[in-house]
């Protein structure tokens, strides 16, 4: 049965990095709603506001790679509980199993030096700045799997707890 790892958290937390070493050792389908966005933008729609066009469309490709079988992880900020149950939904839908991870970072100076100086690796997209990031609106999760204070782990102690998490849910569904 595939998975579905929803990776999810505030801008500067670390979800691209993290993405990027889990989907690197694990040989995961990454999905990353930054990259459907973008190129929504760069498309011929005409909008100001993508409201959750971004994450429709990548619930839909997420279900389909379920369906057929390959792992998934959808990196996205993930900021209300409304695109958090359709994420678990997409999941649902093909029988796959789900693990929801929200990611934190505790020490704020730290994160608002992260959040200053990282560069964006998805050409033509503008990043949050500082303020933008203290004034998103982000629920957190009442229902998170695993959740990962990224200020205090390393990027491969955070792959390898989501690891880990699969492994255990996978090992409980067999025994």
């Amino acid at each position: 049965m595939a998975w579905l790892v929803g990776l999810s958290g505030v801008p500067g937390v670390g979800k691209s990095t993290i993405a990027r070493a889990f989907a690197g050792e694990t040989g995961a389908l990454w999905l990353r709603v930054d990259h459907v966005e973008q190129a929504m933008r760069e498309s011929h729609i005409q909008t100001d506001d993508l409201a959750d066009g971004g994450y429709a469309a990548l619930q839909a490709v997420a279900a389909a790679a379920l369906e057929h079988g390959f792992d998934v992880l959808a990196h996205s900020l993930n900021p209300i509980q409304l695109t958090q149950v359709a994420w678990r939904a997409a999941t649902a839908e093909k029988n796959g199993r789900h693990l929801d991870v929200e990611l934190s970072f505790s020490d704020k100076a730290a994160h608002r030096q992260r959040v200053e100086i990282r560069a964006s690796d998805v050409p033509g997209r503008a990043l949050s700045d500082w303020p933008a990031v203290l004034d998103r609106r982000y629920e957190p999760f009442t229902s998170a799997d695993l959740q990962l204070d990224t200020g205090a782990l390393t990027v491969a102690k955070a792959a390898a707890r989501i690891r880990a998490a699969t492994a255990v849910a996978e090992a409980q569904s067999h025994g």
